[in-house]
């Protein structure tokens, strides 16, 4: 029998801009990993997406936004790389910080809703 601990509920935030997902939790994670990274594809490697998701999901970000969140450097010898933007930062901090929020927010209603729940093998 499952425990009471291994109910969760998990919060999922989505900022959409008319029909696309401007930024969510795929999104910010792969923010996360190029800015520790330095690079698109091995943060696509890290997060288990090929190079052409990552690059799509950074594209839909910096279309969505009124400046670019990651920027690219040519490749060369060097084999170029990318980076956060301070707006691409900025937006990383700000939506993780929106995440605390909102899991903080629903814990007494969280609270109510698992003392109800079967328990479950």
């Amino acid at each position: 029998m499952a425990t009471k601990e291994k109910l969760n509920c998990l919060t999922r935030i989505r900022v959409l801009s008319g029909d696309q997902i401007a930024l969510g939790p795929g999104k910010v994670a792969l923010l996360e990993e190029i800015e520790r990274s330095g690079s698109i594809s091995k943060a696509a490697r890290k997060l288990g997406l090929s190079y052409r998701r990552a690059w799509t999901l950074v594209d839909t970000m910096n279309k969505n936004f009124e400046s670019y969140l990651v920027k690219g450097s040519a490749g060369g010898k060097r084999g170029g790389g990318a980076y956060l933007t301070p707006l691409g930062a900025k937006m990383a901090k700000a939506y993780r910080a929106m995440e605390i929020k909102a899991e903080k927010a629903i814990q007494v209603n969280w609270k109510t809703i698992k003392r109800s729940l079967k328990q479950t093998d």
